[in-house]
């Protein structure tokens, strides 16, 4: 009997935790259990190959909305060609309609439901010793919590099988975090991949849009257990953990140490990830984090809207004033990349109200700003209420938004160029100093990147695909069309000037370019800038002096044009930790 556990992941990068999760807990039967990570990139055809060269007798597949159509297609194929073979998916995409999900997939044999590695383990326990084999299955089928499935029938003569009634058995209760595996034994199978860890399960919040408000209960791992795993990471040096968990602070003493642990163990390397309520923050907490080393700590901190009436029809807790405030101290420190979430098409937000909240979370400059759409998904809250505020969304997974009563399909098509803008020129870190420029012609945040989605609408230009130069280009042709030929009564020759120097310090930052791009202004001769480069050589592995004829650094920050020689060295041997940019020093002389 082999089982084969199948993770399709978004990227090669990531890992998955819950497959592995599964295989670690059901250790005692690992002779019977593979394991195949694939990822949603691969043709269709490569993976129904990958999967059916396997020779199982059970594949279970980890669904989950962005792998859910692609996971249904093979299976469906995969049955066509192995019709012996025991179909069973798990996963959070199929636990909260599995009998609708079962009698509208012939080739779905069951459901694992919930919580998984007990139920996994029983079902396991049931193929390789209760199937054929000499003794009795320890349990049956309909004996195993957390399981629906199709119950059939052997045919007369032993040909082929009648499927008969779906079977829902009683639910899994939780289990204690500490009698789970460390699902990563072999540390060198993760080697330059991320890995995904959970020190508790579950949320004590309420957000309507999230899975995590059916079930309030938190879990918590150990802490000794918690640092003797995470030890293991920092000692093999892995580039990332991601912690899971859903709101990792909601325990201060859980959080702190953490926390302290990483900073006392730190390897100088690894990167640890976390999901936290940024109102939860207190100030002793936001003065420890301020001593991490830079870059060894990245938050994702969800706001979602600052609209107070949306906020309490989803039912979220969150003091926007408190977010506000905590996450510009943290920033003050500079040593912690945050990340912050906002999601269109929630309840009572509309057009106007979520450029409110963009320009609120906008102004707090987080180092990634990721626009994201409601999703409504099976089981939450939000199907429930979905009437009451006139949500539509699609009938396929990812189930996303398309109108609401206060936001039309058209506004969401236009958020959606922004969202994608958003990703070009803010979350790139490539366009910095350019966009705090063109900031200032625009009376909201949001308007500017609303714009430029218009721009890439309207020349053509939106489903192409650009390299890093042309992503300037455009903007400088943005500048030239959309913007400037909205001024009077400016030095618009010399707005374009500074302009053009701008996108130049911008590309100076990111990277020494080996060739000028054709925007820029002529370089300043060789014998003018060689004295500094042999003052400045020796001190600096790699640099590069530019001269501009603008205070460039005033003239973005005012969205002027201010006149006055500049020198800047940009050092690329001496990185910020958190953008990557390159170290700049103005040259007084």
């Amino acid at each position: 009997m082999k089982i084969l556990l199948v993770a399709l992941n978004a990227k090669y990068i990531h890992s998955n935790l819950a497959v592995y999760s599964l295989m670690a807990f059901a250790n005692k039967y690992r002779d019977s259990i593979s394991l195949v990570e694939l990822t949603i990139n691969h043709s269709e055809e490569e993976l129904l190959k990958e999967i059916y060269k396997e020779k199982a007798d059970v594949v279970a597949f980890s669904c989950y909305i962005w792998n859910i159509g692609i996971i249904l297609r093979i299976s469906s194929e995969l049955k066509k060609v192995a019709p012996g073979l025991k179909i069973w998916f798990g996963g959070p995409e199929v636990s909260y309609d599995a009998r609708q999900c079962l009698l509208e997939n012939d080739q779905l044999d069951g459901i694992m439901c919930g919580e998984g590695e007990q139920t996994f383990l029983e079902l396991v326990q049931y193929y390789t010793e209760g199937r054929g084999g000499a003794k009795p299955p320890v349990r049956r089928l309909k004996e195993i919590p957390g399981l629906a499935f199709k119950e059939s029938a052997k045919l007369d003569g032993g040909f082929g099988e009648r499927r008969g009634e779906i079977w829902i058995t009683q639910p899994r209760d939780p289990m204690g975090l500490d009698e789970i595996s460390l699902p990563y034994e072999d540390m060198e199978a993760f080697r330059n991949r991320i890995i995904y860890y959970e020190s508790s399960r579950g949320c004590p919040f309420s957000c309507s849009y999230c899975l995590s408000s059916v079930d309030k209960r938190v879990r918590f791992r150990s802490i000794d257990l918690v640092k003797k795993e995470l030890k293991i990471f920092l000692d093999y040096r892995v580039p990332q953990v991601k912690f899971v968990d859903r709101t990792f602070n909601c325990s201060k003493r859980h959080a702190m140490d953490i926390w302290e642990f990483i900073k006392e163990n730190d390897n100088g390397i690894t990167n640890f990830h976390f999901e936290i309520a940024a109102d939860l923050l207190e100030e002793d907490e936001i003065a420890f984090l301020s001593t991490l080393r830079p870059g060894q700590v990245q938050f994702e901190i969800g706001v979602q809207s600052t609209n107070p009436d949306t906020v309490e029809a989803i039912r979220r807790k969150m003091d926007f004033d408190r977010v506000a405030y905590n996450v510009r101290r943290i920033k003050q420190a500079g040593n912690i990349h945050q990340h912050l979430d906002l999601i269109a098409g929630l309840p009572l937000e509309g057009y106007e109200s979520f450029e409110k909240s963009f320009g609120q979370v906008y102004g707090l400059e987080p180092d990634q700003l990721q626009l994201g759409f409601l999703k409504v998904l099976k089981g939450s809250p939000m199907e429930t209420d979905k009437d009451c505020y006139g949500i539509v969304f699609r009938s396929t997974p990812p189930y996303e938004v398309l109108c609401t009563n206060h936001l039309s399909f058209e506004e969401v098509l236009r958020l959606k160029g922004v969202c994608e803008m958003v990703e070009i020129y803010y979350n790139s870190g490539q366009f910095t100093y350019s966009m705090k420029f063109l900031e200032h012609f625009y009376g909201a945040p949001m308007r500017l990147y609303q714009s430029l989605g218009d721009y890439y609408e309207g020349t053509g230009i939106a489903m192409l695909a650009h390299n890093r130069i042309k992503r300037y280009e455009i903007l400088l042709d943005f500048w030239k069309e959309a913007v400037l030929e909205s001024l009077t009564g400016e030095d618009r020759t010399s707005l374009t000037e500074v302009f053009g120097e701008i996108l130049l310090l911008d590309l100076y930052l990111r990277e020494n370019i080996k060739s000028r791009p054709a925007f820029s202004p002529a370089k300043s001769s060789t014998n003018e800038l060689r004295g500094l480069y042999d003052k400045y050589r020796a001190r600096h592995s790699l640099i590069h002096i530019e001269k501009f004829t603008f205070d460039i650094l005033r003239s973005a920050a005012t969205g002027t044009a201010v006149r006055k020689e500049t020198t800047i060295l940009f050092d690329y041997g001496n990185r910020d930790m958190l953008s990557r940019a390159a170290d700049m020093t103005v040259l007084e002389d």
